[in-house]
C-alpha cells in the first residue's frame, strides 16, 4: 500500500497544478520542432541519409562530405530540438526555455566550421525528434531510449565502407551529451573507435525541475513533478543523473557550459565532470553569458578551443 500511496495526486492550487502539469508533460512526451534550414543554405553539399536504430525506428539524418577527409564528426542534438537547431525565433518554440533563450538555433552554421575545417559530418534526428520515427509511445525519457538511437547511428556508419575506415568523433549537446553517456554506459564496445567526445550543457532531468520551479516559486514540488513524470515515462527524474554513467567515459572528453544558466545548477556539471572516466578531459564555463542560448552558439561564434580539441585527439 506505501508504494501506491506515493502515486497519490495532492491538491494543488491552479498556478501550481498548470506548472507541474506542463513541466511534467514537456519532459515526459516528444514535441516535434520543425526543420527550417539545410546544409545547402552554407552552400555545402549533403546526403539525405535514413537509418535503423538499434531497435528498429527510423531515423532521418544528413551527411555532409569533405573532399579528401577521413575524419568523421558525429553531431547530437539537445532536447526538443533536431538536426538543424531550434525554431526559438518563432512560436510556440520562442516561449519555451524562458527569458533569452529565444533566438533561432541554427547547427548547419556549426556543420559548415567543421566541414571547413576538414571534417565529415554526420547529423540526426534522435526518435520523436525532427523528421525521425515515432516510438515509445510519443514519451521522450531524455536518455533511455535515445540511447538506440546512439548505437544505430554508429552501427550505421560501420555499415557503410566510405564511413567505417573514417576515424571518429562525437560533437553531443544537452541531452545528446546525457544519451551518448548512457550509450557508453550500457554499450562501451560501440564506442571503441570513437577517439574523442565534446559534449557541452549536460544536465540531468531532476536538476533542470528543481532550477525552474525554484525560479517560479514552487520548489516545493519537485516531488510532484516527479510523480507525474515516473506516471508518464515509468521512470524517475533521478534515472537521467548524468553523473551515474560519467564513470564509463573513458575516451577524451571535453564539456562547458553556461555557468548563470537559469535551467539548471553549475554542480550538475561539475559533478559529471568529476565523475569523468577519461584521464583526459576538460571544462570550462561561458562566464561572459547568461543564458543557455550562448552555449548552443558558442561553437559557431568561438570556434578555437572545440576545434583544437577534435584536431588533437582524431589525428
Amino acid at each position: 500500500m506505501a508504494d501506491h500511496a506515493t502515486l497519490d495526486a495532492p491538491h494543488l492550487d491552479a498556478t501550481a497544478e498548470s506548472t507541474i502539469e506542463s513541466l511534467a508533460n514537456g519532459l515526459g512526451y516528444a514535441s516535434r520542432s520543425p526543420i527550417l534550414r539545410t546544409p545547402a543554405e552554407q552552400g555545402l553539399d549533403y546526403e539525405e541519409i535514413s537509418y535503423p536504430s538499434s531497435d528498429g525506428v527510423p531515423l532521418e539524418g544528413w551527411f555532409i562530405p569533405a573532399a579528401g577527409s577521413t575524419k568523421l564528426i558525429v553531431c547530437m542534438h539537445a532536447f526538443g530540438f533536431n538536426r538543424y537547431g531550434f525554431p526559438s525565433h518563432v512560436e510556440p518554440w520562442k516561449s519555451a526555455f524562458g527569458p533569452g533563450n529565444d533566438t533561432e538555433i541554427d547547427f548547419t552554421l556549426d556543420y559548415k566550421v567543421l566541414h571547413d575545417n576538414g571534417y565529415n559530418v554526420l547529423a540526426f534526428d534522435f526518435r520523436n525528434c525532427g523528421l525521425s520515427g515515432d516510438a515509445n509511445g510519443n514519451r521522450m525519457s531524455n536518455n533511455s531510449f535515445e540511447t538506440r538511437d546512439v548505437i544505430g547511428t554508429l552501427d550505421y556508419i560501420r555499415s557503410r565502407p566510405d564511413l567505417s575506415p573514417m576515424t571518429l568523433g562525437i560533437f553531443a549537446r544537452c541531452m545528446g551529451a546525457s544519451v551518448t553517456f548512457r550509450a557508453i554506459h550500457s554499450d562501451p564496445r560501440a564506442f571503441d573507435n570513437v577517439a574523442c567526445l565534446v559534449a557541452p550543457l549536460l544536465l540531468s532531468p531532476r536538476v533542470f525541475v528543481e532550477a525552474t520551479l525554484e525560479s517560479a516559486g514552487l520548489g516545493e514540488h519537485i516531488d510532484e513533478v516527479d510523480r507525474r513524470f515516473r506516471l508518464l515515462t515509468s521512470r524517475p527524474l533521478a534515472d537521467g543523473n548524468v553523473s551515474d554513467w560519467a564513470p564509463s567515459v573513458t575516451m577524451p572528453t571535453l564539456t562547458y557550459g553556461v555557468y548563470d544558466d537559469a535551467i539548471t545548477r553549475p554542480y550538475d556539471l561539475e559533478n559529471a565532470y568529476a565523475a569523468l572516466g577519461a584521464t583526459e578531459k576538460d571544462m570550462f564555463w561561458i562566464d561572459d553569458a547568461s543564458v543557455r542560448w550562448d552555449a548552443y552558439q558558442y561553437f559557431q561564434r568561438h570556434p578555437q578551443r572545440i576545434l583544437g580539441w577534435f584536431d588533437t585527439h582524431m589525428k
